[in-house]
């Protein structure tokens, strides 16, 4: 799939978007946290069996649009829902339950997880599927994790071989950017248009580095202090950008000092981060360079919102909102088989992400889960009008970001 395909077709899908999303963006904005989770340091629940998933949902008709109407005004409550999910797929292979997800409950965007080494056209043949089964309505997301170093998905012929996010920092910005915009070049040809990258995680010191098990120990970081870090982020995701790609910044509002993994650990808590210093400072200028996603931690945050994971917390998500003034779209971390969020079902995890203000739930490692999260949110935003107001517009921001493609 060639990068300048991708562009026309993206222009033809969008051409007549642009000038009414602002106001379907600010309708509803507002939302007041869900009811609290239990303590994450006392979870009421193991982790969860999930039930055999729920037949596919029949949408209701699609309204007409009129001249006046918002994009997500097109949309039937099914679709918009579906917005707000991003499943996964083994990136070798295309799994029957995203398929579904993507073809039957609308799912808006696929991450291609795991790894590969079939190469870019191989990976374009796989888009490819998921594209049909998606259609023309609105475009879909494909997204992985390319980040460099022992967290980079797709290789073989076509990819680079990506240096550790602590080795592209020995570059200058003019380099990296150069660096990432050809890795971007490869990403837009095999058919994927969001990066869940680069780190803006600080790490708290070279000296303690391997004490922080999900970044400093991977050498993810760029660097150790603010300016560093918002120099060699920001550099990758302008190249990012020249490529096409939608960057996307994580994890907020910090994960470089936590000693534990949100992946395999419960109740991961940082007691360091706060709300006037750099871990958060950093995002405003790596948000406001260009168009830009965030994903927000699983960890807790003893002095932002001690009593849930920030994925849950409608407190760390105002910081970003209001603090940081980042009005683009926010993403989860992994909510399907992360271990810090295991304490919830996974209905109640959609469920409490979208009440918090998260506009998009990454289902990454286990796909198997998305029919009951997507049938949760459905459900509650059919019976509570606050909260379907919450999911128009976290919709519209979907809409607002793929229509405004790097």
């Amino acid at each position: 799939m060639q990068e300048q395909n991708v562009v026309v077709r993206r222009s033809l899908r969008w051409s007549a978007v642009g000038a009414v999303l602002a106001a379907s963006i600010l309708a509803g904005c507002s939302a007041s946290p869900a009811a609290s989770p239990p303590p994450a340091s006392s979870p009421s629940a193991s982790t969860p069996s999930v039930s055999s998933p729920a037949p596919p949902v029949t949408p209701s008709a699609t309204p007409s649009p009129s001249p006046t109407q918002s994009p997500v005004d097109s949309l039937t409550l099914e679709e918009r829902v579906g917005q707000l999910f991003m499943v996964g797929t083994k990136a070798t292979a295309a799994s029957p339950v995203t398929l579904s997800a993507v073809e039957d409950r609308h799912a808006g965007g696929v991450f291609l997880s795991g790894r590969s080494h079939a190469g870019v056209q191989a990976t374009a043949d796989l888009v490819d599927r998921f594209t049909a089964a998606a259609g023309t309505q609105t475009p879909l997301w494909v997204a992985t994790d390319q980040e460099g170093g022992e967290v980079q998905v797709l290789h073989g012929p076509g990819f680079d071989a990506m240096p550790y996010g602590i080795r592209q920092a020995d570059l200058s910005d003019d380099q990296l950017r150069a660096s990432a915009g050809r890795w971007g070049r490869e990403l837009a040809a095999a058919g994927v248009n969001v990066d869940l990258a680069p780190i803006a995680d600080i790490v708290t010191s070279k000296a303690t580095r391997f004490d922080n098990p999900p970044i400093g120990a991977f050498g993810r970081q760029y660097g150790y202090d603010e300016s560093t870090v918002a120099d060699k982020a920001g550099a990758f995701a302008e190249g990012m950008r020249d490529a096409g790609i939608l960057p996307t910044f994580k994890h907020f509002p910090g994960l470089g000092h936590v000693s534990a993994n949100t992946d395999t650990t419960a109740d991961v808590v940082d007691t360091v981060v706060t709300t006037n210093g750099p871990d958060i400072d950093v995002y405003r200028p790596l948000t406001q360079a260009g168009p830009s996603a965030v994903m927000v931690s699983s960890a807790i945050y003893d002095r932002v919102d001690g009593s849930t994971p920030a994925v849950f917390s409608s407190k760390v998500v105002d910081v970003l909102r209001n603090q940081v003034g980042f009005s683009g779209v926010l993403f989860s971390d992994d909510l399907s088989q992360a271990v810090a969020v295991s304490a919830w079902s996974p209905a109640d995890r959609a469920v409490k992400a979208i009440s918090a203000g998260v506009d998009v739930l990454l289902v990454a490692e286990d796909a198997s889960v998305f029919p009951a999260m997507y049938d949760a949110v459905l459900a509650r935003a059919l019976r509570d009008p606050q909260f379907a107001a919450q999911v128009d517009a976290a919709a519209a921001r979907v809409l607002a970001a793929k229509a405004d493609m790097p």
